[in-house]
């Protein structure tokens, strides 16, 4: 097939449609058009991605950004000539289509061509410096030694001594210093394109997106904060006691914010790591599932084959056979990779594909069911409309992911064969307490994300205060603190993949709101509890379950075809976010924790 000529054939009918007047007809033709074109555009973007990901050289970074210039200047350019049919009354189906045409960037290039090729090229070698960086030792023994994420990510999650979370830590976070006044001048540039197509600056662009007015969603998010905010500071007043018991005062206060390096993560984002330090005693389940897994040599593809039969246990068919051939599930060892995990769908159709560095860990056995989700949603919506082919709200899409992720539960092990039976309910309060060091640990970390990026891209954070406001969120929402001192050289806040890689982050915390609301749901539909049983919701596991599949795939072939409340209200009969989910999940170890935290300081300064 000629692609030259085809995208030189698309732009012209989409014109002529333009050109014409603003009719029910015209729209038809100029939303046909555009649908052809972007499907077009956003396959060889995505294919020019892939294999930037997968092989990162100066030229494919260049490929990758010429692709995705092509795709984002089109999309603006078409975003900019649906405003034209804003007076007519259109079918509801067309006039989402036209909405959704204009919402649909998460960057908008600048009309000019210099500074629309400038900024698909920040954004493209952003993404690569993120990928290519390491931390390399002034003095090491071994002169050829340096660590990636992968090498950090490790040594955060095992090690107990200090100074050496301390040395990897301040390692990961110098990696970003080089990029950051490139990406003050892609804020810029995003800012300046965002406003070209009506919005105050990017971040306003992105709350749009939410069916919803930009200030509302942002009170929302808000609302839904409030809800679970008690559950967050006991668990932190809990944890901070804990790490004051293993690294004495002098390291970690007694009402003040937790040092950032003592969590085990490199972001602070997920707490899972540090669960035997603070484990309760006479908790442990009996069972490890990363021994388990390796105990049974499992390799990387039997890991992705679990998620699959997940899945296919719900009901969903087998992935196809192309997802196996052309995914990646092994690090290579003669190139660079970007090992951050991600789901792919190269052409919108069937073209499925996972990217990941996968270790036989029980984190990342996790993990993959949580890819897998993205590749089931994106095949189950693959019939509608191009414009509809997304989730409901990019929230939702990380949490179909995540509510499968809460079903591995020890009744699921069982059922694979993993575990004889399930450990006494009397170790709940440690396998919750694990959950929480994982899920509820992460809502102040995911909301902060955005909160940062919409006051940078406003305005109201200046390039010149960029980590002293990452900071002061961070103590305001996590009650994390640096553990060294940070100033306006360093650029922490690019440490974090999302950042330079330009993605969305409110996603997130919507995802970590919503897997509960869907778990809660869907447990009910596959009949657990069952009546007049005294299982509790976090036991609960909709693993074969076909009534719960039916209703999950239902919701999931309606791809972003309704306002995401409809679809939420298909999945769980409820039209509002609703975070009460997560105190039921949790209501067990709310309980525990406020005993446990009877006469200690809740809270930090």
């Amino acid at each position: 097939m000629d692609f030259s000529r085809t995208l030189l054939l698309f732009p012209l009918a989409t014109l002529l449609a333009a050109q014409q007047p603003p009719t029910v007809q015209t729209a038809k033709k100029f939303l046909d058009d555009a649908e052809a074109k972007l499907l077009t555009l956003g396959n060889e973007a995505s294919q020019a991605s892939w294999v930037q990901d997968n092989f990162i050289t100066s030229d494919t970074e260049s490929l990758a950004a010429l692709a995705n210039e092509r795709a984002i200047a089109e999309g603006v350019r078409l975003a900019k000539a649906a405003t034209k049919w804003d007076k007519v009354k259109l079918p509801a189906d067309m006039e989402r289509k036209m909405k959704l045409l204009k919402l649909g960037l998460t960057l908008a290039a600048p009309a000019d061509p210099k500074e629309s090729a400038e900024v698909t090229r920040l954004a493209s070698s952003l993404e690569g410096a993120y990928g290519k960086g390491k931390y390399c030792p002034p003095n090491p023994k071994d002169e050829h030694k340096c660590f990636d994420l992968e090498d950090i990510t490790k040594t955060m999650a095992t090690s107990t001594n200090a100074a050496e979370l301390l040395d990897v830590w301040q390692g990961w976070h110098s990696i970003s210093k080089p990029y950051r006044g490139d990406y003050a001048r892609f804020v810029e540039l995003s800012n300046k394109g965002a406003r070209e197509l009506g919005f105050k600056d990017t971040g306003a662009m992105w709350r749009a997106k939410y069916d919803m007015a930009p200030d509302d969603f942002a009170k929302e998010l808000d609302r839904l904060w409030d809800q679970v905010r008690p559950l967050y500071l006991s668990l932190h007043a809990y944890v901070r006691a804990k790490l004051r018991e293993k690294y004495g005062a002098a390291a970690v206060p007694a009402s003040g914010p937790i040092p950032a390096h003592l969590l085990g993560n490199v972001w602070a984002q997920d707490w899972s790591n540090i669960y035997k330090l603070v484990a309760p005693a006479g908790a442990d389940p009996g069972y490890d599932l990363t021994d388990i897994l390796k105990s049974r040599k499992t390799d990387p593809q039997q890991m992705v084959h679990y998620g699959e039969s997940f899945f296919m246990s719900l009901g969903f068919p087998a992935l196809p056979s192309t997802f196996w051939e052309r995914s990646l599930f092994v690090k290579p060892r003669d190139r660079e990779v970007v090992c951050h995990a991600s789901a792919w769908d190269v052409d919108s159709v069937n073209d499925l594909r996972v990217k990941m560095c996968i270790d036989i860990t029980a984190e990342d056995f996790i993990t993959i069911h949580h890819e897998l989700g993205h590749n089931f949603y994106q095949r189950a919506y693959n019939k509608q409309p191009y414009l509809f082919r997304d989730s409901a709200n990019d929230g939702f899409h990380e949490a179909i992911g995540d509510t499968i992720a809460l079903s591995v539960t020890p009744e699921y092990l069982v059922k694979l064969g993993f575990l004889p039976k399930g450990p006494d309910a009397s170790k709940d309060i440690g396998l919750l307490l694990n959950k929480a060091l994982e899920k509820i640990a992460f809502l102040p970390f995911g909301l902060m994300i955005d909160q940062w990026r919409w006051k940078v891209f406003s305005g109201e954070i200046p390039p010149e205060k960029y980590n002293q406001a990452w900071w002061d969120l961070r103590l305001k929402y996590q009650g994390v603190a640096p553990p060294v001192g940070r100033d306006e050289k360093d650029f922490d806040a690019g440490a974090k993949y999302h950042v330079p890689a330009n993605v969305p982050y409110a996603r997130y915390f919507l995802a970590d709101i919503l897997q509960f609301q869907f778990h809660r749901a869907l447990s009910q539909t596959a009949g657990c509890p069952a009546p007049g049983s005294s299982t509790p919701l976090h036991r609960c596991s909709i693993y074969q379950s076909k009534e719960a599949g039916q209703r999950l795939n239902a919701t999931l072939e309606m791809g972003e075809s309704k306002p995401w409340q409809d679809a939420l209200f298909a999945l769980t009969g409820q039209r509002q976010m609703d975070a009460t989910a997560i105190r039921d999940y949790f209501a067990p170890l709310q309980k525990w924790l406020d005993e446990q935290n009877r006469g200690k300081p809740v809270g930090w300064q």
